[in-house]
């Protein structure tokens, strides 16, 4: 039997270099991990548990913070309890940080070891528990640099300095104008980080503009382009290994006849033997006639000349064999190159602590995340940000417009009777006219349907269903005249399984005499059924804080809350006027005993907020009005 050819040195040599060519693309093609003037450190540490009182929380970023920076220290009761704040002298940093400018249309990889520390005074610690410093400054080439950063206090109550009043002044307008005007001019989201992201710092070179850091998230990879690349050498090692596989087969299948050649190989002169070393040619010269040969050992194949009529066993002299320990190590190169390309690409921030607080963190730290195109997660939900679709002041909401990222939200009705439930149909048209079939479960659901009248009341949060035609459909019952916006909240499903979020608004109209109801004050407490609920937490324009709340049962004990739609609850927040519409989802664990939530507020304006909470299977709604204005 004929032995099946070997794979070509060359062929082999081919293949490698354009599997390495890839995993380099896959590392140019990477996402910078950490953006400019970052968080670098800070004392005491991120979600580090002190148990002796403090005077002050030292918060070291790459670049020394604007002089109209914002600072305010949230307690566990939800009181602010930050009394002013200076710049310190600058200092090492435990650990250099990265951060990659743009530089002649280049990321160019910068480190800095030194921290320009913003020292933020305390007047007292008033309960033990999670205390919460929200930041909010703008770097040096106009990135907006917003975020929060937390630790635990263990130890005893320190009371406040006579005559000290908690401040209620949120950011200067004109930072948060300059923060959200460069967050929407296509250079990066709004970041934010509740530890350490990269470090130290000088300022930026002239001439350099900084990136804001890449979400690691797969809806927002914004280009990174790695998947992509990887599919690409998938396919060609495949295709590869299906050319040499078939030629294999084929010449298996042959039996015997002449060699066959692969496509590649050099032809060889009629008539000339093939080159091999003098020695090995030397020692294989035999005496001319047939010549008996003893049977290999272990029956392998035999050396030596061929009888007539006997097909030969040995290789063919086309190219280098290629045994097992070199296929092994051909393997693995291949899989090295990839892994390689792939995680250092990835590796961008010099730490691990870079890319976490640029792009997420864990629930136990609690890190906050910024708003983006109407949602705003919390660290264990997947904490990331959205880019906005609309000027600054839509930097942080959504749901406004009919039609975003290429889709359009087209009900097929647009009216209903007062009082009667109605079947409500709409589709998710994609830039062909065609309705979209491939959403991401997000929250248990493929879609969330929100409605809420132009006065800021009747919200709903409904879950259709979807019919294989891409046609959603849920009973909705609408009891009071008016109009009304109907939000689809949704993640569509990419060719290659990324997901990207969107929210969608549209009008819908109940016909008949309408009175609006008038906006209730601001409050923080509500009643919904038997429950009570407080708001704890200062919602502050252009920060982002921590709200918590606490769910309470008249005359009894507090109840015990359920998991709905993944969380402990959801926070929908709506703007008076445009109806601008803000999603927001809370950490996943129950902080200091409340779900909490971090939320941005967009701007200047009264917002409608309805918090949903599980008790005993049943879901239910408590509504806060939010003065901002």
């Amino acid at each position: 039997m004929r032995r099946p050819p070997p794979v070509p040195g060359r062929f082999v040599s081919g293949l490698l270099a354009v599997v390495l060519a890839a995993a380099v693309a896959v590392l140019g093609a990477a996402p910078p991990a950490a953006a400019h003037g970052t968080l670098a450190m800070s004392t005491p540490a991120v979600g580090a548990t002190v148990g002796e009182p403090l005077a002050t929380v030292q918060l070291y970023f790459t670049e020394r913070v604007a002089d109209n920076a914002y600072f305010a220290v949230t307690a566990p009761n939800g009181g602010r309890v930050d009394n002013g704040w200076t710049h310190g002298s600058p200092a090492p940093l435990d650990k250099p940080v990265r951060e990659y400018l743009l530089v002649d249309g280049k990321f160019e990889p910068r480190e800095y070891a030194t921290g320009f520390p913003a020292v933020v005074k305390l007047a007292h610690l008033p309960a033990a528990g999670q205390y919460t410093v929200s930041y909010l400054s703008v770097a040096s080439d106009g990135e907006p640099v917003r975020g929060t950063m937390s630790f635990r206090y263990t130890g005893r109550v320190t009371a406040a300095p006579q005559g000290w009043r908690a401040p209620t002044t949120g950011p200067d307008p004109a930072l948060v104008a300059a923060a959200e005007q460069h967050a929407t001019s296509g250079h990066g989201a709004p970041q934010s980080s509740n530890g350490p992201a990269t470090p130290a710092a000088s300022p930026a070179a002239p001439g350099a503009a900084s990136v804001a850091a890449a979400p690691v998230e797969a809806e927002d990879t914004g280009g990174s382009g790695w998947p992509g690349v990887v599919a690409v050498v998938v396919v060609v090692v495949v295709a590869a290994a299906g050319v040499v596989a078939w030629r294999w087969r084929a010449a298996r299948a042959g039996g015997p006849g002449p060699t066959p050649r692969w496509p590649w190989a050099r032809p060889r002169p009629a008539g000339r033997a093939p080159r091999r070393p003098a020695a090995r040619a030397a020692g294989r010269r035999k005496p001319a006639g047939p010549t008996p040969r003893p049977a290999a050992r272990g029956g392998g194949p035999r050396r030596g000349p061929v009888a007539p009529g006997e097909a030969s066993e040995d290789p063919p002299a086309n190219g280098p064999r290629l045994g097992d320990r070199g296929l092994a190590l051909l393997v693995g190169g291949l899989v090295v190159a990839l892994v390689a390309g792939f995680g250092l690409g990835r590796v961008g921030a010099g730490d691990g602590r870079a890319a976490t607080a640029a792009v997420g963190g864990s629930p136990a730290t609690g890190r906050p995340v910024a708003a983006g195109d109407g949602h705003q997660h919390a660290p264990g939900a997947g904490a990331h940000t959205h880019p906005g679709d609309g000027d600054p002041a839509q930097a942080q909401v959504t749901g406004t417009t009919v039609s975003a990222g290429g889709y359009t939200l087209k009900p097929v009705t647009r009216s209903q009777p007062a009082g009667v439930n109605a079947n409500y149909r709409f589709r998710i048209v994609g830039v062909d006219g065609q309705p979209e079939t491939r959403f991401a479960v997000v929250h248990d659901k493929p879609l969330h349907l929100v409605v809420v009248g132009r006065d800021l009341g009747g919200y709903q949060h409904l879950h259709p269903t979807m019919a294989a035609d891409g046609t959603w459909s849920v009973p909705l019952a609408l009891e009071r005249a008016g109009g009304y916006r109907v939000y689809a909240d949704f993640a569509t499903t990419a060719a290659d399984g990324t997901a990207r979020p969107l929210v969608l608004g549209v009008d819908h109209q109940v016909p008949g005499a309408h009175t609006p109801a008038p906006l209730p004050a601001a409050a923080p407490r509500a009643t919904t059924g038997p429950f009570e609920v407080e708001m704890v937490g200062a919602p502050t324009v252009g920060a982002t804080v921590p709200l918590s709340f606490r769910v309470g049962r008249a005359g009894g004990p507090a109840p015990t809350l359920e998991r709905y739609l993944g969380a402990y609850g959801h926070l929908v927040v709506v703007r008076e006027g445009d109806l601008g519409y803000v999603h927001v989802h809370p950490d996943q664990e129950l902080v200091d005993g409340a779900p909490r939530f971090w939320l941005t507020a967009p701007g200047p304006s009264r917002y409608r907020a309805f918090f949903d909470f599980q008790v005993d299977g049943k879901v239910h709604t408590a509504e806060f009005t939010l003065d901002l204005g």
